[in-house]
Order: C-alpha cells, then structure tokens, then sequence
C-alpha cells in the first residue's frame, strides 16, 4: 500500500476507486465497506483509495473536541489498511481552511482535482464542505454530468460500522475486553513511552514499566488489572520478541488514589527501558481495581493476578 501525504504529489490512479472516512478502528464493520471497494476495482481493473483526515475531523470543528477518544493512531491505522489489502491511502491534513471550503469546492477543486475518480463508493449521510452542506445529493450531480460514477454504500452496512464503533468503544471502557476483540477482529493494542514512576513495585517484587501514551488521543480501557503482551518499538520488527506480563490501569488506591496511571510488569525481565516506546497488547481483564488492606495484601494479590496472567496468555 502507498501512503500519500501530500496532496499536489498524487500519482495517477488507475480508474480510482474513491471512499472517504476516518475508518477508526478499521473494524469488522469497515471490512464489509473495504470489500466492496476492492470488489468494484477488480470488475474495472482499477486502483482502491481511501482518503482520510487527520487529525480527526472532531478534533477540529467538533463541539467537544477534548472528548475525542480514538481506537487507532494514524500509525496503526495505516498498518490495519496495508493488512486489509487497499492500494492507497491518502492522508489529509483537516484544518479549519479545508473544512470552511464551499462544497462545490471539495468536489470539484479537492476529489475531481486530485483523484480523478473513477467511481466514488460512499455513504447517503456522507457531508462535507462549509457547514457541512454538501451531501450525497450533490454528489449525483456530479455523477449525472458524467465526472464520475457514484455508489451509495447500503444503509445496512453504514449502521453496522457506526454501531459496531460504539460498541468497542462501550467495551473498551467497561473492560469487557473479549467482546471488544471480536468486533474489531483483533486484540487492542497501544504505545507509551517508559517513564520513570515511584517504584513501589520493585519493593513489592513486581517492577513496573509506567507508561505514558504516544498517542493523547487513544482510548484507555477501564480502570482494573489486565493479562497482556508487550514488544519493545525500539528493536527490529523481526527481532522483537513477544514479552508476557500483567497490566494495571488506574488510580491506586491502596498506594495514594491520586493520579491515575498505567503501568506493566513483565515477567522474567530486569532491563533498563526509560524512554523507550513499548507496545501494549491487551489480552484479558482479570479484575477491578481494588482497594486493599495494606501493601502485604496488595502484594498477595499481584501474586494471584500474575498466575492468572501466565495461565490466560497460554491459551
């Protein structure tokens, strides 16, 4: 897959095949989308683009930009859209400029300009421009005058992709972990940067790696303890190697219940790794977060979570 970033540098597709969105999560709903494009490129030997925006259109004009919470960075994003088999994706800039752009002029100076689009696979609640007032209508108009085909994606699978985005979401803060794997069709996943905390869990014989998201955006799951896999980004994708270890997210209150935080132990390993990225895969939840008697309490109870961990990841 090409990954296009700059917008007066497109090549020339080949008979485009055009669909737009922020695709977050790239989930089982989004496939369903992704198939019927790449179906429409095969019957006319063309080329699958999709165009997405970052940073999230919501970020920029949304009423409560803060609250955005997002279930992949554009990095990952990119790797789920390579792995879905598209042929280009094209990464817009969303500023204020572009979106206050008439909608005549997103057509016509944006996708016809740039893309030459063969045909534009899309949904009927799809809005764009000033205010967002062009839609799917002006669109056909377009279509009618011959600049480009137009394919309404059926209502039925724009309902399940929204639904489904909601409900991961929905899990993901509830902490049922399982139910969200299987509507994104994989385990989610995220990066933080190693820094340095009060290491209370060295003295309780369970050293942490504290982490501070890479991403602002991305959503936290609910606060609790959880089973999970851990690669270092620093080293080579193929000399990775695939760490085991349990998982705590949330305020601590047996500790101090200030601030909350995230933070890894990973078993059988004693490096140095402030400042490095790690990449957090979350397999299981075990439990809540609990407040305990006492750090000895505490300390049995990492003992217990540690055993369930071993036992969950070796499924």
């Amino acid at each position: 897959m090409q990954v296009h970033r700059n917008i007066s540098q497109l090549p020339q597709f080949r008979n485009a095949i055009i669909t737009i969105g922020t695709f977050d999560g790239v989930h089982q709903g989004h496939h369903s989308i992704i198939s019927q494009l790449k179906k429409e490129a095969e019957r006319v030997s063309g080329e699958t683009v999709i165009i997405t925006f970052h940073p999230h259109p919501r970020r920029i004009v949304g009423k409560e930009p803060q609250s955005v919470q997002l279930l992949n960075s554009l990095s990952e994003k990119i790797r789920l859209l390579e792995e879905a088999g598209i042929n280009h994706l094209v990464v817009v800039p969303f500023t204020q400029e572009f979106a206050a752009q008439p909608p005549a002029s997103y057509v016509e100076d944006f996708l016809i300009k740039n893309f030459h689009p063969h045909t534009i696979i899309i949904g009927y609640d799809h809005r764009f421009g000033q205010n967002r007032q062009g839609d799917f209508h002006l669109l056909e108009d377009y279509a009618r005058k011959n600049l480009f085909n137009l394919v309404e994606i059926p209502g039925k699978l724009l309902e399940e992709a929204t639904i489904s985005s909601t409900r991961i979401r929905q899990a993901l803060l509830k902490g049922e972990v399982e139910l969200a794997t299987s509507l994104l069709g994989y385990d989610y996943c995220f990066e933080g940067i190693v820094v340095k905390g009060n290491q209370l869990g060295r003295t309780l014989g369970y050293p942490t790696a504290n982490l501070v998201l890479t991403d602002n955006e991305k959503l936290i799951p609910a606060n609790g303890v959880y089973a999970v896999t851990v690669q270092r980004i620093s080293e080579k994708p193929k000399a990775a190697s695939l760490l085991k270890g349990m998982m705590n997210i949330g305020v601590r209150p047996t500790v101090d219940g200030l601030n909350r935080v995230i933070e890894v132990n990973i078993f059988d390993f004693s490096e140095d790794i402030y400042g490095e990225v790690l990449a957090v895969t979350v397999k299981h939840r075990l439990r809540a977060e609990e407040k305990f008697n006492g750090l000895e309490a505490l300390k049995e109870q990492l003992a217990k979570d540690k055993i369930m961990s071993i036992e969950m990841l070796a499924c």
